[in-house]
């Protein structure tokens, strides 16, 4: 019985990492299931709806393995930063836990990219939003905006917006360099999070301009 459990979790574990980085590589709705059964090395090409059901049940899984790792970071950094009214740090708490947690896996990664392909269908991006950000997402947020006052609710929304375009497609374009053996501007994860901190500081103090 446990040798039977053991075979199982390899199987998922097999299937999940093939699927991430096909997804990332091609796109969710490119891939099929029984691709990704033959990839992970299946005989039986219903693999996947075997151990996961249908396909979005597969995609929540990836995230959902990712997710908790990135939010028990991003957790971590709010219970440090108490209500400090730097918005550096509130940032910080926006991007470090997803670059430290990408720091963490060993490369190459697919992670980044398969979040960029989600964020691009309307019903999918809910899976990232839902999973990777939630509560401790808006807290952050919400610290961001009590150290800028001054900026209108609509230019805030907007920021945000930038903000999280900025850092899903930032973080997929420096993991596809890696993987593909690219320079990058920077050496490490590290030093990318602080150079992406600096943009969006510059982003959110960035005049308002009022009319068209």
């Amino acid at each position: 019985m446990q040798a039977k459990t053991n075979r199982a979790a390899e199987t998922r574990r097999a299937i999940l990492t093939v699927a991430e980085r096909m997804f990332a590589e091609h796109g969710v709705f490119a891939v099929s299931n029984r691709q990704i059964s033959e990839a992970a090395g299946q005989g039986n090409n219903a693999a996947v709806g075997y151990h996961f059901g249908t396909k979005t049940d597969l995609l929540l899984a990836i995230v959902r393995e990712h997710g908790e790792r990135v939010r028990g970071l991003r957790e971590e950094m709010l219970d440090r930063v108490g209500d400090c009214d730097d918005p550096r740090h509130w940032l910080a708490c926006l991007v470090r836990p997803a670059t430290l947690h990408l720091a963490e896996l060993t490369p190459p990664t697919w992670y980044a990219r398969f979040c960029a392909q989600l964020m691009t269908d309307p019903v999918l991006r809910r899976l990232v939003a839902d999973e990777t950000f939630g509560p401790s997402t808006e807290r952050t947020v919400s610290g961001l905006n009590r150290c800028l006052p001054a900026l209108p609710p609509p230019v805030r929304l907007e920021r945000a917006d930038m903000t999280r375009l900025m850092l899903v497609h930032m973080l997929a374009e420096r993991e596809r360099a890696l993987a593909d053996g690219l320079p990058t501007a920077r050496p490490d994860w590290e030093s990318f999070t602080g150079g992406l901190i600096d943009a969006l500081i510059g982003l959110w103090f960035a005049p308002v301009v009022t009319g068209p």
